[in-house]
């Protein structure tokens, strides 16, 4: 591509920001642009005390190996000051060499603030999926913005854009669940939030949409393990969020660690030039994801040696590897440069677009930490903003008899391993890598358990759980049992602690038998039961849901999660929640809901053909409430969709309850017939909406033919001629398609 074109593309650059890019591109020696394109964890500069760095490994990484990029953190959360200070120290050690070229830390900030003590965690995209709220994504990347930033870091790998549609997938909780207008929606919203304020801005950062591409559609549902994938079905399901998001305006991209099809993400000229430069138009930096460039050497077996491992990535496209541990990235790609075996094009290409970002995040103007961005800081709106997102994630799965919200006055025995744990409301990316170390959560951050007693009453409300998700006495089904005895009801919290990438892997989707011990044994109390699950993915519960009165299904929701839970039992939140994908009832149904119709199809015999090939334990799009919303007066502005013209459809909402409350509108189309054998459904588009009791509303949408494209056997996105249906909860109506 023309240096100009890169230039315009790779975002808000000022004219004086290119020429010095250019013009220390011209200074530059090799040794000092192959540093820029190396990225090490921060342990390579620290001593074994946190927070704290090794001088002489400082400027060992800085100085000799010329590193332009550091990333994550030892052990765990540093507090914003300790954050300030790190970074000042890199800075300074940047300011003695040569050039004087800042390093770019880059941390995993996936639902708040990851690793900054008493920054606010959100709740996880899954359960920000199930709010269906742009406004609230938005408002939550915002606030993560200006918590990295406040920590002195410029760039954070987020969003994830995978599509979740392989729940035993480890990184599942993680994404927005299997629909893929979802995860592109959020997706662009998140990416718009974290850079729109722009990013020499203190409020703002780099984004990283990652992690590039079909990374959870791993076939055994292992993390790291091999996808195998048509590439119709990569381009209609797992590329349209890159796209959306290359058009967003993301600055960088971080790449699938696993293997599409016999061959290595990190080594696929295809995917990352071919697809994602060429075709996408991306233009920001490509970085690796830790250590996959040795991986093809030492795990993938596609490099014979470690230094053909890094030209096969360097040449395919990457241009940072997050090697982290060691300089031997360094010193591999410096000996292929002068064999040959990488071009100085190549390298000046890299270099150029990583110059570039730490341009556009305003480090050539000043890399150290702004005093405006600290005062960003944990502002107490922050934690209210957190509720919302808590609030609006909760979905209520079953309210048998309207059992649900709870009366006041009632005697509750909150039980179960979720109970009194922290890192079980949290999960993953929350002050740890892996989320489980609660001593280093908030001071004040609540179990359900804390909630329920505040909420109720202390009196009221009594526990056989202990501290501790894996704590035996949460298992205890005869403590259970004798102290049901005092109980109007009993609140179960079951589900999943906190897990993050490979040590989230499993072999069972169904829930532990010592969960559904206690639900059995709660249920031979006679007392009514109530599930809560605290879970990143769906865990089988087919055998013990009949058991439950209720079932509340809060995901990892973060901060103010047990305060979420507490309100919705309680009745002072109406639930709105919905499901952001099809919760399985078994191993052998694990149909999505954008299904093909042959899914549907059951039989024997002809005559004993059923269409019952979707049944979920609940649908996607699922959640209760404790009112009532109908829908009437289906509209279309025309019975014909012609060429490049719009479509506007309208339905009228009425909250038919006794309570007010926020409720999602979605709509989704069919195809009747087309080349590639049409989706049962596929959603369009939601709004969400208030309506007090009584209250009523139109809801108007806007379709045009790009929303009815689909991939054909040729890989083009089209969309052909023919008649939909449209669906709106439980209206239908029916308009053709004219290509003019």
């Amino acid at each position: 591509m023309p240096l100009f074109l890169l230039v315009l593309a790779a975002g808000a650059q000022t004219p004086a920001d290119r020429q010095k890019v250019e013009n220390l591109l011209r200074q530059m020696t090799i040794d000092e642009k192959i540093g820029q394109m190396t990225q090490v964890t921060l342990g390579v500069v620290s001593t074994p005390q946190d927070g704290v760095l090794d001088p002489a490994a400082l400027a060992k990484a800085i100085g000799e190996y010329k590193v332009g990029s550091i990333l994550n953190v030892t052990n765990h959360a540093l507090t914003a000051e300790q954050w300030r200070t790190v970074q000042a120290q890199i800075q300074d050690e940047a300011k003695k060499t040569r050039l004087k070229i800042p390093v770019i830390y880059g941390l995993d900030g996936i639902h708040g603030q990851t690793y900054t003590l008493d920054a606010t965690l959100f709740p996880q995209n899954i359960g920000m999926a199930a709010a269906r709220d742009p406004e609230l994504v938005a408002a939550a990347a915002k606030v993560t913005a200006k918590e990295l930033r406040a920590s002195g870091v410029r760039w954070n790998f987020a969003p994830v854009l995978d599509c979740g549609r392989q729940p035993l997938w480890s990184r599942f909780p993680e994404t927005y669940g299997e629909d893929v207008y979802i995860g592109k929606t959020f997706g662009v919203t998140a990416i718009k939030a974290y850079e729109e304020d722009g990013l020499k801005n203190p409020t703002a950062v780099a984004s990283c949409m990652k992690h590039y591409l079909a990374y959870s559609a791993s076939r055994t549902g292992k993390d790291r393990t091999p996808i195998y994938l048509p590439e119709i079905e990569m381009r209609e399901y797992y590329l349209p969020q890159f796209r959306a998001a290359v058009k967003a305006g993301a600055s960088t991209l971080m790449v699938n660690s696993s293997e599409i099809n016999g061959t290595p993400v990190h080594a696929s000229k295809y995917l990352l030039t071919d697809v994602l430069r060429k075709q996408l138009g991306f233009q920001g930096v490509i970085v690796t994801d830790w250590e996959d460039i040795i991986r093809l050497h030492t795990r993938h077996n596609v490099a014979p040696t470690p230094r053909a491992a890094v030209v096969m990535a360097v040449n395919a496209g990457i241009d940072m590897s997050m090697v982290p541990t060691d300089f031997s990235f360094f010193i591999l790609l410096k000996e292929a440069v002068q064999k040959g075996e990488v071009s100085l094009s190549r390298i000046d290409d890299a270099v150029r677009r990583i110059l570039l970002l730490k341009a556009k995040v305003g480090l050539f103007d000043n890399p150290y930490p702004e005093p405006a961005a600290a005062a960003n800081f944990a502002l107490p709106e922050y934690q209210q903003l957190a509720l919302r997102a808590a609030h609006e994630a909760m979905t209520l799965l079953k309210n048998e008899e309207d059992f649900l919200p709870l009366r006041a006055g009632m005697h509750l025995l909150v039980a179960g391993p979720a109970a009194r744990s922290i890192s079980a409301l949290n999960g993953c990316w929350s002050y740890t890598w892996q989320g489980k170390e609660e001593q280093w959560y908030p001071a004040g951050s609540k179990t359900i358990y804390d909630a329920l007693a505040e909420k109720f009453g202390a009196d009221h409300v009594t526990t056989t759980a202990a501290a501790g998700f894996t704590s035996a006495a949460n298992y205890d089904t005869t403590a259970l049992k004798a102290a049901a005895a005092g109980s109007d009801a009993i609140v179960l919290c079951l589900g999943e602690n906190a897990y993050a990438e490979s040590p989230g892997t499993i072999g069972d989707l169904a829930l532990p038998d010592d969960q559904k011990a206690l639900a059995r044994a709660a249920a031979s109390t006679g007392k009514p039961v109530i599930f809560v699950l605290t879970e990143g993915r769906p865990r089988f519960i087919t055998d013990i849901a009949p058991l439950a009165k209720g079932i509340l299904l809060a995901y990892w929701s973060g901060r103010k999660a047990a305060e979420a839970i507490s309100d919705v039992l309680a009745g002072d939140y109406n639930p709105d929640g919905r499901l952001p994908y099809s919760y399985p009832r078994s191993s052998g149904e694990m149909v999505l809901y954008d299904r093909k119709p042959t899914e549907d199809i059951r039989e024997i015999f002809n005559s004993d053909m059923t269409m019952d090939g979707y049944k979920p334990m609940w649908p996607f799009g699922w959640g209760l409430t404790y009112t009532h919303f109908d829908y009437s007066d289906l509209r279309l502005s025309s019975a014909v969709l012609s060429g490049a013209g719009k479509l506007t459809v309208s339905v009228t909402v009425k909250n038919s309850g006794s309570r007010d409350g926020k409720h999602t509108v979605e709509l989704y189309t069919r195809q009747h017939y087309a080349s590639i054998t049409p989706n049962m459904r596929r959603l369009r588009a939601f709004k969400k909406i208030f309506l007090k009791a009584g209250d009523s509303q139109t809801v108007s949408f806007t379709l045009d033919r790009d929303d009815l494209a689909f991939v054909n056997a040729a890989q083009k996105t089209v969309t052909e001629p023919g008649d939909f249906d449209v669906y709106i909860g439980n209206r239908k109506a029916g308009f053709s398609y004219k290509a003019q």
